[in-house]
């Protein structure tokens, strides 16, 4: 007789497959339960690779690559959409950079999982790696080329019982404590949990399934603590939504008509008595210096309505042979200030090996593509009696900064542009990111964006005001001023590599033990 024909799906296919899955617990979708399903398929997936023994670097190296690639795949799909309706690129050409972009990327993610393989043959050794190493990948993510700290698996997790972590250990800790979970159901699912009849064995095993599961609960617990305090009486904020085209921001003929907008939003606010008026990134399409009219006239507004104006604008200076230009948030109003950004858009505010690329394509030669960036050390902005954070675009994506400016702060302001992304999941991402840094930091959180998506988010990271997508509008609503600090801003990720460095360790030395007799098994070792 013929044997029965077996379709069985390639691991590299289902690690893709599972790469994808974590986009779904990200926004717009917001399936959280996707999170933990993708990390444990792709946990399940080394076990059933390795067949309890150990599994080569080579092979390790590309599960995770593959994983990348799904997950960037998907969740970063807003970049062919900036290179091609934006960058003015063909449709092949915006192919290949997103597919150079998704690959890089894919790869960075993969880098720490080479070791992983060495880990597969021992149940508890591999329950302990996985979610550490989980962790390096995401913290190599943040920096290496400038960092691109953005579809991290604690995202997804942020309506969960694990945001309760947020504020302790970030959005770091809470990817950490979510892969440990998923690797032991991929135990469980692998048979790997089997309790053994010895009475170490047993206790291993459920002394790995308790600390899987008992980081939720917790979780829950720390929700309810109240890190940072109010202070003071609330203030009014108007945020205005001018909802320029992109392809229309830049040209001189629709100059005045952008002006326009945003002066007409104001003037709305101010009749409302808000104390604060805030306006997206680069708002008004002119170079500081080229305006000193319009710059006076806002100041002057602002005094006469004693109303503060925080404007997104491109400012510029002259230096010894050249004009240098910042990408800034301005205070018009009783205390003027003004604040440059830090950490630029690679390509987009400026381009990498310049003297290469620049001319050789359209898309290397976008309108703000020639931005210098801010000292590191400056202070927080001051309007309306309360001292701001600003963060402008990219910068909110980064953990450890924003914590550092809050702990000088008493609010969060994130200004944006993210008509760049079109109608794409990129601007919902990106608020879902701005949301995690009100958790971490206990700080109310205000973004105002050209497009969308304008909000305030409360100190647990939950939305309170939201305007629609795509339309012109203004939005009003009250933030108070928060005192004190969480954890996080104190310590950073020390915390975190507290826990993923002991892990490794253990994990290493478990590795090594070996049974002294093929009948006599390792007592507290979990089965294989």
């Amino acid at each position: 007789m013929r044997k029965a024909f077996a379709f069985r799906i390639p691991n590299f296919v289902l690690s893709a497959i599972a790469g994808g899955l974590l986009t779904l617990s990200f926004a717009p979708y917001g399936y959280w339960p996707c999170g933990l399903g993708s990390l444990s398929l792709l946990a399940w997936l080394y076990l059933r690779a390795s067949g309890g023994r150990q599994l080569s670097g080579r092979r390790s190296l590309w599960l995770a690559f593959c994983f990348g690639l799904g997950l960037f795949g998907s969740g970063g799909s807003w970049v062919y959409v900036s290179i091609t309706e934006f960058g003015n690129s063909s449709v092949l050409l915006g192919t290949a950079l997103t597919g150079a972009f998704v690959s890089i990327m894919a790869l960075l993610l993969a880098l720490p999982f080479y070791f992983l393989g060495h880990f597969t043959g021992r149940g508890l050794s591999f329950a302990l790696a996985f979610p550490a190493l989980w962790f390096v990948s995401e913290w190599l993510r943040s920096w290496i080329f400038t960092g691109f700290p953005w579809l991290y698996a604690g995202y997804g997790q942020i309506e969960t019982w694990l945001s309760g972590w947020a504020p302790v250990l970030s959005v770091y800790g809470m990817g950490l404590l979510l892969a440990l979970s998923a690797a032991v159901i991929a135990l469980a699912a692998a048979g790997r949990l089997a309790l053994r009849a010895n009475p170490a064995g047993q206790g291993a095993s459920v002394l790995l399934v308790v600390a899987a599961l008992l980081p939720w609960p917790i979780g829950a617990l720390l929700a309810q603590v109240e890190w940072t305090q109010p202070e003071g009486d609330a203030i009014t904020v108007g945020l205005v939504q001018a909802n320029i085209p992109q392809e229309k921001k830049w040209l001189p003929e629709f100059r005045g008509e952008t002006i326009r907008r945003y002066q007409d939003g104001s003037r709305a606010l101010s009749e409302q008595g808000v104390d604060v008026i805030v306006w997206p990134e680069a708002a008004l399409p002119v170079l500081y210096s080229h305006a000193p009219n319009l710059m006076q006239a806002l100041q002057r507004n602002a005094e006469q309505t004693r109303t503060d104006l925080i404007a997104g604008i491109l400012y510029d200076r002259r230096e010894p042979g050249r004009r240098v230009v910042h990408n800034s948030a301005t205070v018009f109003g009783r205390n003027p200030g003004i604040y440059h950004k830090r950490h630029l858009v690679p390509f987009g505010e400026y381009v990498p090996l310049e003297d290469w690329l620049r001319g050789t394509i359209e898309f290397f030669n976008l309108p703000t593509s020639f931005i210098q960036p801010g000292p590191e050390e400056q202070q927080p902005l001051n309007a309306g009696g309360t001292s701001w954070a600003p963060l402008i675009c990219y910068e909110i994506v980064y953990p450890r900064m924003v914590a550092d400016s809050a702990l000088s702060a008493q609010v969060l302001l994130t200004i944006s542009n993210d008509a760049w992304f079109g109608d794409s999941i990129g601007p919902l991402q990106h608020m879902q990111i701005a949301q995690m840094r009100a958790l971490e930091t206990g700080r109310y959180l205000v973004r105002s964006t050209n497009t969308g998506v304008t909000a305030i988010v409360d100190p647990r990271g939950r939305i309170v005001h939201r305007l629609p997508q795509f339309e012109r509008a203004n939005l009003t609503g009250e933030v108070r001023a928060m005192r004190g600090a969480t954890p996080f801003m104190l310590t950073g990720i020390t915390p975190v590599f507290a826990l993923a460095l002991p892990m490794l360790v253990a994990a290493s030395l478990f590795r090594r033990r070996r049974p002294a007799a093929a009948k006599a098994p390792l007592a507290g070792e979990i089965s294989d």
